[in-house]
């Protein structure tokens, strides 16, 4: 039975949820869901409601296709002038000898890596520190692209331009321009949290508000760049909190559409300042994948990093809304080793995240950032090597 039909057949359910009901027939019809009707999708949704619902979306939007890429990240610093409460990767100012500080040629020396490997995309972010100012940032991605032109360089949150920007006493759309003049090409969409500021300011207190996150986006989109956004689930907020959170986003997108994916990032308890706050359950992370999905109708890919929620649960996630993984990452990141995720060392060679996606019957696509396609896996045997990290394929224009 095909997405369509299995949501026809639900509907047709004579003992479906009269609210629920409805939401499918809007669904179905392409019709948005409302604020309220969010709320009632976490209130009432079982899992098995919402994956027909998010899989009818995703397979109209993408069919079996789902995306990765071949990228590795920088994270200049774990040092941060910032205090948030559910953090496990960063170290105040104060704790700095329990953290680390990058310049620029040190930052340079992980591109010079890859100058080998077929690795489309940089991507970085860290910590907030003074000392990694505008001319810091300038520096790096003017001699990034100097030495790998085609590198894409996807650069900083909100969080960090917003205090980069503030000292150099710039406007966030002046700063930006400047940065994407020296080599910038877009945005992550870390630091978003929860926007509401019931939850903010108990959570992250001291860094920048939902409204100068938003707007520092939507310059970035004014400028051209296209941006991603992120929401931080699963640990005292409530389920009106996501679908504010969520709203926020979707207004901005109808604005601008300058946003390409929308990534749940799952709390996670190890070794930061809100350990006694138990995490969700799997179940509430593929409901929450596909809520979004069925709510964030204007942002064309919904991404599970497989590196914070685990391999097994990206491929269970393929099937509630998700059609993006992220990417081969070969063990650069430690934001999500040291919350306790389960990907303690987070490096997948291309091969293992075109078998893990091929396996749950979806079709692999190396994507660049901006989704064009690179490699089309469908058909690809690989020849065995295991001494490799990354497999040079024919690029398919």
């Amino acid at each position: 039975m095909n997405a369509e039909k299995r949501l026809t057949f639900l509907i047709n359910n004579p003992n479906l949820d009269t609210d629920l009901k409805s939401i499918a027939e809007k669904v179905l019809a392409e019709e948005r869901i409302t604020f309220d009707e969010g709320v009632i999708l976490y209130e009432k949704g079982d899992l098995n409601y919402l994956g027909v619902l998010a899989n009818y979306i995703r397979e109209k939007k993408h069919g079996d296709i789902t995306y990765f890429n071949r990228n590795f990240h920088i994270e200049p610093t774990n040092v941060c002038v910032y205090d948030c409460k559910f953090c496990s990767y960063s170290r105040l100012i104060k704790e700095r000898t329990e953290g680390w500080e990058m310049d620029v040629d040190g930052m340079l020396e992980i591109v010079k890596k890859y100058d080998n490997e077929p690795v489309t995309e940089v991507h970085i972010t860290g910590g907030v520190v003074p000392k990694q100012n505008l001319d810091f940032y300038a520096e790096f991605f003017k001699r990034c692209k100097a030495h790998r032109p085609e590198l894409h360089i996807k650069g900083l949150t909100p969080v960090e331009y917003y205090y980069i920007f503030k000292k150099a006493k710039l406007s966030h759309y002046d700063g930006l321009k400047f940065l994407k003049e020296c080599g910038l090409d877009s945005m992550p969409g870390g630091g978003a949290e929860i926007f509401h500021p019931e939850i903010r300011e108990q959570i992250a207190h001291d860094k920048c508000t939902a409204e100068q996150w938003l707007d520092i986006h939507e310059q970035a989109h004014k400028l051209g760049m296209n941006t991603n956004a992120t929401m931080l689930y699963g640990h005292i907020e409530q389920f009106w909190h996501r679908v504010d959170h969520m709203e926020r986003l979707r207004q901005l997108q109808d604005k601008t559409g300058g946003f390409q994916t929308f990534i749940p990032l799952k709390f996670r308890n190890k070794e930061n300042q809100m350990s006694h706050v138990p995490e969700v359950s799997v179940i509430e992370d593929l409901r929450n994948y596909a809520i979004a999905r069925i709510y964030m109708d204007n942002f064309p890919h919904i991404k599970a990093y497989w590196a914070m929620i685990s391999r097994d649960t990206a491929q269970l996630s393929l099937a509630y809304g998700v059609d993006d993984i992220d990417g081969t990452l070969d063990d650069t990141t430690k934001i999500y080793s040291m919350a306790g995720a389960e990907e303690q060392t987070p490096a997948m060679s291309t091969q293992e995240l075109v078998q893990l996606i091929k396996h749950v019957g979806r079709h692999p696509i190396e994507r660049d950032t901006l989704y064009n396609v690179v490699t089309d896996y469908k058909d690809v045997v690989f020849e065995e090597d295991k001494s490799k990290k990354y497999y040079a394929l024919p690029v398919v224009n």
